[in-house]
């Protein structure tokens, strides 16, 4: 009976210890009408989070600084951890669509489209970083709130399609 009180009270801490098994995207899906950030694997959405988009939302973007979220298919390419927006996953915009539009418009199509977290020291506010959340601010990336960056970060690899729908 001891064996087995001290098999379980084992038992218990190691499984406590051990981190859930984590789903690794294989799509990201981005619909900007509902304001939804989706994860896909195996053609099942497996998590979904409300985003902000840019300031100017409806519309795919034109050229820079149109403050636009752009729309088609992208590659999630690099990350990076942000000293303004906690982390970052870059998106492959401008694509040759993209700049073929912005050639023919004589602009620059711009870049450095991101997913983002919210800025540092929003999370020091007493209503938190989702708050804001619930406008579009951004100068065209894609933001979610740290916590849910966090998520996205882990369950997300570079290389995989990412998907921008109106």
């Amino acid at each position: 009976m001891f064996r087995w009180v001290i098999f379980l009270i084992l038992s218990y801490t190691l499984i406590g210890a051990i981190e859930p098994y984590t789903i690794i995207a294989d799509k990201i899906i981005i619909k900007k009408s509902t304001r939804m950030l989706y994860l896909s694997a195996n053609k099942q959405i497996f998590a979904k989070y409300h985003i902000s988009l840019g300031a100017n939302p409806k519309g795919a973007k034109e050229r820079e600084g149109d403050m636009k979220t752009p729309e088609g298919v992208y590659v999630l390419d690099w990350r990076q951890k942000s000293k303004l927006y906690n982390k970052s996953l870059h998106i492959s915009y401008p694509n040759k669509k993209d700049r073929a539009r912005a050639k023919k418009l004589n602009v620059s199509a711009g870049g450095m489209i991101m997913i983002h977290g919210t800025p540092s020291n929003w999370s020091l506010s007493p209503i938190g970083d989702w708050l804001p959340m619930l406008l579009d601010w951004t100068e065209g990336c894609i933001a979610l709130s740290n916590d849910d960056m966090e998520e996205v970060w882990k369950q997300t690899r570079d290389g995989i399609p990412v998907y921008i729908i109106p």
